[in-house]
């Protein structure tokens, strides 16, 4: 058996026949299926990267979820919460309401200035804190607006109760047990600029304890990023955050009771 010219044979079968590792080589339809699987990776990821941009532009402009990060506006949002940030609530003209929650630039008012980071990881907490995933910048607040532009707040009446513009308010969403402040206070709110408290009075640092620093603790309109109105995760809580009736019968400013 002449084995050299077997393996001469096949030497040049080998050299010639159809090396499968090349893609020319393979058949048309695998070469094909291959191709469209690739053209669908490159659309899904087109679409994603789409989709984040659309998601992006509309927390930015429209809707911003905000992670709950503290208990100080408990029983009505809890630590964890979602809530959804309508930024054109007082875009067309209307402004904050008394008992409107909102979300604020704190800057100048809570906080002097906005602390130092660098600014890449900066940017990646700012689109992770616009999409909900992370806590808010430091700088970010939450707040009920227990007076606006031209109130006279007072605490407390001898029923223990905060007024506003000479008359009570029931504050039935304060949380179970804390009274309406501990701090005693009377102020006059100046026009363009809101007083906010917490809920959870014994847990939240608001308006409250700034009153004695630059500005007051009072929140320039223009630092309002939006109002809170919805509850959107967890699914277990889906629902919107009810406007209280306590300051319905607030006159406004000006028209405060003797």
């Amino acid at each position: 058996m002449d084995t050299e010219a077997q393996h001469t044979e096949r030497g040049r079968s080998s050299a010639t026949g159809t090396d499968e590792s090349r893609p020319e080589a393979r058949p048309r339809s695998v070469r094909m299926s291959e191709a469209l699987r690739q053209l669908s990776l490159r659309r899904a990821g087109a679409l994603g990267a789409l989709g984040g941009v659309v998601l992006l532009l509309l927390s930015h402009f429209v809707l911003q979820p905000f992670l709950i990060p503290s208990t100080s506006m408990e029983p009505a949002l809890e630590v964890g919460d979602r809530v959804l940030v309508n930024k054109l609530a007082y875009r067309f003209g209307s402004g904050p309401a008394r008992g409107d929650v909102v979300v604020f630039d704190g800057t100048g008012s809570f906080v002097r200035e906005a602390p130092e980071q660098n600014a890449v990881a900066g940017l990646v907490r700012g689109v992770a804190a616009d999409l909900g995933l992370a806590e808010p910048a430091e700088t970010d607040f939450v707040k009920r607006v227990i007076g606006v532009g031209g109130d006279r707040v007072v605490c407390c009446d001898k029923r223990g109760r905060l007024e506003v513009n000479g008359v009570p308010v029931e504050e039935r969403y304060v949380y179970f047990g804390d009274a309406p402040s501990q701090v005693p206070f009377d102020i006059a709110v100046p026009q363009g600029t809101l007083f906010v408290m917490g809920d959870h009075r014994s847990k939240s640092r608001d308006s409250r304890d700034h009153l004695g620093e630059p500005g007051g603790g009072m929140v320039p309109l223009d630092k309002v990023i939006g109002r809170a109105d919805w509850i959107g995760w967890p699914a277990g809580r889906w629902s919107s955050l009810e406007e209280p009736a306590g300051f319905d019968r607030v006159p406004a400013p000006g028209g405060a009771h003797g």
